[in-house]
């Protein structure tokens, strides 16, 4: 299994366009410089009044399959 450490800060406007349809994957940059895609409505449970803002852990399998996907700090 891989592990991808990264940051986000998005504005509440800004995740509005996580809820349109052809909005389909997010690409984020990890702490290693890797740009790893990922689905947008993997963000969606994280999105408060604010937005999301928040160090986050993604761990993927052989097959680049999610395993976990979880807030870290933030």
């Amino acid at each position: 299994m891989k592990r991808y450490l990264f940051t986000i800060k998005l504005s509440y406007l800004e995740c509005e366009s996580l809820y349109l349809t052809t909005v389909t994957t997010v690409i984020v940059t990890a702490t290693t410089g890797e740009r790893v895609r990922l689905p947008s409505i993997s963000l969606r449970p994280f999105i408060e009044p604010t937005g999301i803002n928040g160090s986050f852990c993604l761990t993927i399998n052989k097959e680049n399959k999610i395993q976990s996907f979880e807030r870290v700090s933030g």
